[in-house]
């Protein structure tokens, strides 16, 4: 028998109960449904899957080598590249980590900190035996040099980004034509001057 509002309602239950039931069991059927989909459409890829299985058993026969050895290996070398996947997005949010603190430490204005990360080359950065970082004082002092329009000092307010002084640096019209830039200092130098280019 279905699930009426007056099979429901034969029954004694109220009104604002049978609404609850009521939607609670189309809630249920639809989820249901959407597991038949589901179902469905699983069964309809079995085919394409058995057809696979079947050539790589094929393959396999023909190269005298055992299936599950064939598809342990290529799932081990599937799992070998994730592993190492994981570990090089870990190693660059460590950098990421290690490479704001240094810019904290420096000084940078926290306002700027996420964009100095991202034109900053944190590939180099490396960890000693009990996870510092390697140049520590030098890299600080590098950083105080080459961002030291983002460093604000105490007692100091920061220069006006928004209406730069007039006679700055010289004016660039693209980032790519900044990154060309081959020496370190002036590079820098240029991000600072033509900061809207990057978005801070």
């Amino acid at each position: 028998m279905a699930l009426s509002r007056k099979f429901l309602s034969a029954m004694g239950i109220e009104d604002d109960k049978i609404d609850q039931i009521i939607e609670a069991h189309t809630d249920t059927v639809n989820g249901l449904k959407d597991e038949i989909e589901k179902y469905k459409a699983d069964a309809e890829k079995l085919p394409g899957i058995q057809k696979e299985l079947k050539k790589l058993q094929d393959d396999a026969d023909a190269n005298g080598r055992d299936p599950y050895k064939v598809k342990y290996e290529a799932m081990k070398e599937e799992f070998e590249s994730y592993k190492k996947d994981v570990e090089t997005k870990e190693t660059k949010a460590k950098k990421d980590a290690a490479y704001k603190a240094l810019l904290k430490e420096a000084g940078v204005s926290e306002k700027r900190i996420d964009a100095v990360l991202k034109v900053s080359d944190i590939d180099s950065l490396e960890f000693d035996e009990e996870g510092k970082v390697v140049n520590q004082k030098d890299l600080i002092k590098t950083i105080k040099s080459e961002w030291s329009d983002f460093i604000v000092k105490e007692g100091e307010k920061g220069a006006d980004v928004s209406n730069p002084p007039a006679g700055g640096g010289k004016t660039y019209k693209s980032k790519d034509e900044i990154f060309a830039i081959r020496d370190t200092a002036e590079r820098q130098k240029a991000i600072a001057d033509n900061h809207e280019l990057f978005g801070f």
